[in-house]
């Protein structure tokens, strides 16, 4: 059996390790021969002892440095290559077959689109590439399988069933809920980052777990299904489920309803993504960890999503059904707004009226399908727009995007070269 050469970007992160771990249960169907890491060294050395890649890309100068003295005695050394542009190369590469995006944020949109480009097949956890680029991905989606628990869920509910615009009534994508889908309003105000960051499900890194308590994620989320399964947004329902069992349904016009339930493990859907179209057996071990025994279940409850507890699935439909570059203005300013929160500069109550802020500054109905160049200078604008009004604001505790309003924020006035929209 000739092996399928994967490279897993963000390898150091949540989806990148689990990635490993699958893959590492399948030595003679698969060769991991790149690795990228962004920050963490250590991590990254110890994976490059154990994995022995042919190709690595650090994030940066400093912390190539720091690796080259980290893996000084390895036997075998890689590669190396540098921060985004290198990503970019390591995802031309003519000698690999699957690209695992494990990348979190708008840094994973221009490796995937390279990935696609050169005719890789891609496995993405990277929501963010949908939302603020879906109308330039979507003429690959068929070397596309997604690999958060969500996607997989629709995609595998789906295969039966690929004519989605006459048959599909409505997706649900289920949410947790997060730490706070109960807290009472008035509580939200005083929240910590430390409780936001105690997600009661998943074990997740640090941005998308603050974008579940939001429930920005579950917002990408949706706009990422439009792209995915050819679905409008207003098809397409989140719901809470606090259990995480039910990763999402799909509701046909014959009156079914298919559901994938599972384990709140990622390991499985990843292990779906690079089997498919086929299903491979775990050893006992692993299938016990990830066995879903439904005798064992109390109960599956499900509740609608409240806009008014959380103002992001809001923002997020408005962006997905405007389109164009609105999409880039809400990825952006959430970025800069959960850093912000985790650094403990902004509140959390804060987080949705930022966003919404930048969003009412552009004018998005000038950029209805912004080039991959349009795309970068608006994301960078709305980046410095963000930290404009966060620093402005002073450290108040706002709770609507009114009280930005007053803030002196230069609207979005193009860019210098229009070419290409």
């Amino acid at each position: 059996m000739v092996r399928k050469r994967v490279a897993v970007l963000g390898s150091t992160g949540s989806i990148g390790r689990q990635a490993l771990d699958v893959l590492s249960r399948w030595p003679d169907r698969f060769e991991v021969v790149a690795l990228t890491c962004h920050s963490n060294t250590d991590g990254f050395a110890r994976q490059l002892a154990q994995v022995k890649p042919r190709w690595a890309v650090a994030g940066s100068d400093d912390h190539y440095n720091r690796l080259q003295s980290l893996t000084a005695k390895h036997d075998n050394q890689p590669h190396w290559l540098l921060g985004e542009a290198g990503l970019e190369t390591l995802c031309g590469v003519a000698d690999i077959d699957i690209v695992i995006v494990g990348i979190v944020g708008y840094a994973g949109l221009k490796p995937t689109l390279k990935a696609l480009q050169t005719g890789k097949r891609v496995l993405t956890a990277n929501k963010e590439t949908f939302v603020v680029a879906g109308h330039l991905v979507a003429p690959y989606l068929s070397q596309i399988v997604p690999l958060d628990s969500e996607h997989s869920a629709i995609f595998q509910c789906l295969q039966s069933c690929w004519s989605a615009d006459n048959e599909v009534k409505t997706i649900y994508i289920t949410a947790s809920g997060g730490p706070f889908w109960n807290t009472p309003l008035e509580q939200l105000r005083e929240v910590t980052v430390e409780a936001a960051l105690n997600h009661p499900t998943w074990q997740m890194g640090p941005k998308v777990t603050i974008d579940s308590a939001t429930m920005m994620n579950k917002g990408f989320e949706c706009i990422e299904a439009s792209v995915l399964f050819n679905m409008p947004l207003s098809r397409i329902e989140p719901i809470i489920h606090p259990q995480s069992i039910v990763h999402s349904a799909v509701a046909f016009k014959d009156g079914a309803l298919l559901a994938q339930m599972g384990q709140p493990d990622m390991r499985v859907p990843i292990q779906y993504g690079l089997s498919y179209p086929t299903r491979w057996a775990l050893d006992e071990d692993n299938q016990e960890q990830v066995h879903l025994d439904l005798t064992r279940l109390s109960q599956l409850t499900f509740y609608p999503a409240d806009d008014n507890r959380f103002p992001c699935l809001r923002l997020a439909k408005w962006a997905g059904e405007e389109g164009g570059g609105l999409p880039v203005v809400l990825n952006a300013a959430d970025e800069v707004a959960v850093e912000l929160f985790l650094a403990h500069q902004l509140p959390f109550t804060a987080i949705a009226p930022l966003i919404e802020q930048v969003m009412c500054n552009f004018p998005a109905h000038d950029y209805p399908s912004p080039s991959l160049e349009t795309i970068m200078e608006i994301d960078a604008w709305a980046r410095r727009q963000a930290l404009s009004l966060a620093r402005q604001l002073g450290g108040t505790l706002p709770v609507q995007a009114t009280d930005f309003a007053h803030q002196p924020v230069a609207p979005y006035a193009g860019v210098a070269h229009s070419g290409g929209f």
